[in-house]
């Protein structure tokens, strides 16, 4: 696939796949006789796997690093890991600091729907369930 495809196909402009190749971000790509890339399969994996890293947040040394580290074989696979593991740690803590949120926002969302409903003025102490006893 030439890069243009491989930039429709995931939707990332021809600039990033650039971009990924030139700092390490994916290994280097096949080129053809006149120099332009030619995408396989085992390229796109890399992609893919950039985009969707990227997607959660993974920062580009740390991709880079991933790469760097599968390049050096097998005996890098229980730092593989351990990077792995590091990064699904940070992206739990991220998911239950947005499950905070999206709770606090949903008693929120509830304290106004009430107060439409007349039934809890705005700006009085919380009498939820919760008993968070504090101003919404």
């Amino acid at each position: 696939m030439t890069i243009k495809q491989v930039s429709e196909r995931y939707n990332i402009s021809v600039d990033t796949l650039r971009y990924y190749e030139r700092v390490g971000m994916i290994p280097p790509v096949n080129r053809t006789a006149s120099g332009i890339r030619d995408y396989q399969s085992e390229d796109l994996k890399w992609v893919e796997l950039a985009i969707c890293m990227r997607g959660a947040g993974l920062p580009v040394e740390t991709m880079i690093e991933y790469v760097r580290l599968c390049h050096l074989g097998d005996v890098t696979i229980p730092d593989r890991l351990q990077l792995l593991e590091d990064q699904r740690a940070v992206l739990q803590e991220q998911r239950r600091q947005i499950d905070e949120t999206i709770a606090r926002l949903d008693h929120k969302i509830e304290r106004y729907v009430n107060s439409i409903n007349s039934e809890i003025q705005p700006g009085t102490r919380c009498r939820c369930r919760c008993k968070c006893d504090h101003k919404c």
